[in-house]
């Protein structure tokens, strides 16, 4: 990663060089739709029902994720970004999203199906909210079986018809829908309708947004017998009604290999399989790095000799001072690897 000998802040506590890779408290948020399979991949004990998500990194307002490891422990998210700047997320990225942290980590457990949504784009989201608009992928970690969830149009509507689809019931019939197994890919940017199903378990990297646009709900009611909410005219705008040819990525697995799956300009992310030491080199990369554990576990051992243990269910902070880093496997591991370009 680019060598940022300037402290933004000047703050004297943290030095150039002092930063290591971070790990955070998990944010475990309990719904009615949620269930165990969070608690049990994360190992968290006592196992706990009902814990929908867990956000993994954030920077969300109202959910800012804390330093679980090493000397700066307890520290928060925002307040390492705002004393540490470019060195933490990189020089690019500083400039142009602040002191505000730029993805979202999450895992997502849903025993129900979930609600369709759409998410607006940047434009639309700064005008209307003053926000960031929310582009998103999701990775499946485990799916139970008949699992499945839909992304984009199968067949053409107008944005005329569309109000109408969501009226009479049928707009679901209008939607690809995926039968899902662990390892699958779905690159989700801003304005393509989606919806998880029931059994689905799987990891979410986001644009730090938190403005959704429910579509339809299945009519569903809550405990008081009330409808929720729809934002159906709001949602019009967002969406993005072109039907494509397919809405899955396609990759091969190519172990000891990086495997590219997301390119965007929000987001990279690819899938690291390992059962070998493997050196990552980042002197050219100007943006932080988040690994995400789906199997296994690694030593992470940086240029600055720093060392850190990465176990399945967990994700780590790599800081944009970083000028390379070695995955050190103790068993056949699986890492998603994400920075912004």
């Amino acid at each position: 990663m680019a060598n940022n000998t300037h402290n933004t802040t000047g703050n004297a506590s943290i030095n150039n060089g002092t930063l290591y890779p971070f790990k955070f408290e998990p944010i475990l948020k309990p719904v009615i739709w949620g269930g165990s399979d969070i608690c049990r991949f994360k190992k968290i004990e006592p196992l706990r029902e009902g814990i929908g998500e867990s956000w993994e990194i954030s920077g969300v307002p109202g959910n800012i994720s804390h330093i679980s490891n090493g000397h700066l422990a307890g520290t928060s998210l925002d307040e390492l970004l705002s004393r540490c700047g470019e060195e933490l997320v990189g020089k690019k990225v500083y400039q142009k999203f602040g002191n505000t942290f730029p993805l979202l980590i999450k895992f997502i457990d849903a025993r129900d199906d979930l609600s369709i949504q759409v998410h607006p784009d940047d434009a639309l989201a700064k005008e209307r909210h003053g926000s960031f608009g929310k582009t998103e992928m999701w990775y499946v970690i485990n799916a139970a079986p008949g699992a499945f969830l839909y992304s984009g149009f199968q067949e053409s509507i107008t944005p005329e018809e569309y109000p109408e689809t969501v009226k009479n019931n049928t707009f679901t019939d209008k939607l690809k829908k995926y039968d899902v197994k662990a390892g699958d890919v779905f690159y989700l940017p801003a304005g393509r309708v989606h919806a998880i199903g029931a059994g689905c378990f799987i990891a979410e990297i986001q644009q730090t947004s938190d403005i959704t646009y429910r579509i339809y709900d299945y009519n569903r009611k809550d405990a008081a017998g009330n409808s929720r909410e729809l934002h159906t005219e709001l949602a019009k705008d967002a969406i993005d009604f072109k039907v494509y040819d397919s809405y899955k990525t396609n990759y091969d697995n190519n172990i000891n290999h990086p495997v590219k799956l997301v390119t965007s300009p929000y987001f990279t992310t690819q899938l690291l399989e390992i059962d070998s030491p493997m050196k990552r080199d980042y002197t050219t990369l100007d943006s932080f790095v988040i690994y995400i554990c789906m199997a296994g576990h690694c030593t992470v051992k940086d240029d600055k000799g720093n060392s850190e243990i990465i176990r399945q269910g967990e994700s780590m902070l790599i800081p944009a001072d970083t000028q390379s880093v070695t995955i050190i496997p103790d068993e056949f591991s699986e890492l998603l690897e994400t920075y912004v370009e």
